[in-house]
Parts: structure tokens; C-alpha cells; sequence
């Protein structure tokens, strides 16, 4: 009975600072923006995101062009559920060698519209013509926004979409995609606003050999024995991310115990957000911002 006392009181502690004035004590996380609201990882969806209050973060993904932009795009290719071609044309039947983002310049890329179709698995997504943005676009634009509303910048939370599979292919290899996103946030200056993250270790170990003081945090779809994956990992990165429905008290309290933060992805019940708020969670990442407990 002290122990489900105990945890009640330490998940309450964690909702009213969650739900607080201070926005900062909880890590609340628009992913792809407001992939449930507006096309994702544009520049309507992050702009969505940040209509809500409690949204401190952006999520959003990074791939490669052909011309070593970086590119906003949780694909490194044209998804054909949601793009169209540079001449509206479907993409359907199209293989993603086909279109790949990775052997397009970004100039042919900004011209195909990925948000007119909007998003079968988004039914309130609203359709409008959205393109794939760079991340300076992204950066410049929520500048101004920030400006305009007299709002404080919110957080970047960037993720290299590395994979072994893709290196050469459809992405750089692993180092030189992580140093290119590496010198673009540095160029950006916004590695004090930015948190790096992404499932391939990789990425990850080359980011913190390079930048020691960054804010890494390890994608993790299997929550498993969390020390044996910090030790395959190599380093404690300052944020564990894992699958939101494997998350357990024992885990938010391992990670806690090895100093890392835990923020799970992706949440769309605000039900479950409660219940991982009450297991002690440091942050959310949802799709659909307007579903956070509380008053927005």
C-alpha cells in the first residue's frame, strides 16, 4: 500500500509540473509539428504546434538532398500516400529508388506538394498545399513567429534518419550525415535550443564524440534491459525515447537512477498521457497537441 502511495504522489508531483505556469518542467513535444492537425514536418504544422501553449518542443525528422541540403522529411524519399510530384502527378506505383530525396536537388524537391492529399491515418489533418521545408526554413520561420507573438524560441528536437540500409543509397554515410546536420545546427545557431536524436547508435556516438555537451537522446522501439542498451550505445545520453506503450515505473525510475530523462513517443490518448505523466515521464511527444491535459 506505501508503494502505490508513493507513486501516486510522485506521478501527482509530475502532473502539476507538467501542468503548471512554467512550461520549461515538462517537455511537451509536437512531433512532425502537428502531424494529427496539419501536413507533417511542415511549415503549417510546426506553426500549428506552437499555437498551444503547453507545446515546448518541435520534433521533427532530417534527410540529405542531393545538393547537401538539409532537408525536413521523415522519409528520404517522396511518400506516395501523402506527395504529389513536382506536377501534381500521383506517385503511386512509383518505387522509392524513384523518388528519392537523396539524388533530387532541393529546388525540384520544394516544387512536390506533400500536403494537398492530407493523411488517411490523419483524418483531422487539414489539407492544404504544404512543401518539404529546409531545416533553415524551419528555423527562420518559428524566428519570426516568435517575434511577431512576443514568445520565447521553443526547443528543437532533430532526428538523422540514419540507417545501415540506407547509407549510400538514400542517405549520406552515417558520419558525413551527422556532420552535415551537425554544421547546419551550429550554422543555425541553434544548438542550445536543439536536442539531437535518432534510433542508429551511430549517429549518436558521432554526435557526442564531436560535441560532448549536446543534448542526445536514444530512439529505442524495445524497451528492454535499458543499462544493456546504454552500454551497446556507449555513453548515457541525456534523454531516453522509447516506444510510449512499453514504459513501466521501473523504467522511468531506471533511467531516472542513470540520470537520463525519459520521454516516449508517440502519445495520441490524452488517457495514456495522464497515466505515463503519473509513472514520472519528463516530457510527451504527441501528434495531436490540442489532446495535452488541461487548458490550452
Amino acid at each position: 500500500m506505501k508503494f502505490f502511495t508513493t507513486l501516486f504522489l510522485l506521478g501527482m508531483f509530475h502532473i502539476s509540473q507538467a501542468q503548471g505556469t512554467d512550461n520549461k518542467t515538462f517537455a511537451w513535444q509536437g512531433h512532425r509539428g502537428s502531424r494529427g492537425l496539419a501536413p507533417e514536418n511542415t511549415l503549417p504544422a510546426f506553426l500549428t504546434a506552437l499555437s498551444f501553449p503547453k507545446i515546448t518542443t518541435l520534433e521533427l525528422d532530417v534527410v540529405i538532398s542531393a545538393d547537401g541540403k538539409v532537408v525536413v522529411s521523415h522519409e528520404p524519399w517522396l511518400n506516395a500516400k501523402i506527395c504529389l510530384d513536382a506536377e501534381g502527378n500521383s506517385l503511386n506505383g512509383k518505387k522509392k529508388e524513384e523518388v528519392n530525396l537523396y539524388k533530387m536537388d532541393y529546388k525540384e524537391i520544394k516544387k512536390c506538394d506533400c500536403g494537398s492529399r492530407g493523411n488517411p491515418s490523419f483524418p483531422e489533418q487539414k489539407a492544404i498545399f504544404a512543401y518539404k521545408p529546409l531545416l533553415s526554413d524551419v528555423v527562420n520561420e518559428v524566428k519570426r513567429y516568435a517575434k511577431k507573438a512576443n514568445k520565447s524560441m521553443p526547443q528543437f528536437n532533430i532526428e538523422i534518419k540514419s540507417n545501415p540500409s540506407s547509407d549510400g543509397i538514400f542517405t549520406p554515410e552515417v558520419n558525413l550525415f551527422a556532420e552535415i546536420v551537425r554544421k547546419e545546427i551550429k550554422k543555425l545557431k541553434i544548438q542550445d535550443l536543439t536536442s539531437v536524436q535518432s534510433f542508429d547508435p551511430r549517429a549518436l556516438r558521432y554526435l557526442h564524440e564531436k560535441e560532448k555537451e549536446w543534448v542526445l537522446a536514444y530512439l529505442v522501439e524495445k524497451v528492454e534491459d535499458v543499462k544493456q542498451q546504454i552500454d551497446f550505445l556507449g555513453f548515457t545520453p541525456a534523454i531516453y525515447s522509447p516506444y510510449f506503450e512499453k514504459v513501466t515505473f521501473a523504467t522511468v525510475e531506471q533511467c531516472h537512477k542513470m540520470g537520463m530523462k525519459i520521454i516516449p513517443w508517440t502519445v495520441n490518448d490524452t488517457e495514456q498521457m495522464k497515466k505515463l505523466m503519473l509513472l514520472g515521464v519528463d516530457g510527451i511527444i504527441t501528434d495531436y497537441p490540442d489532446r495535452i491535459p488541461g487548458d490550452q
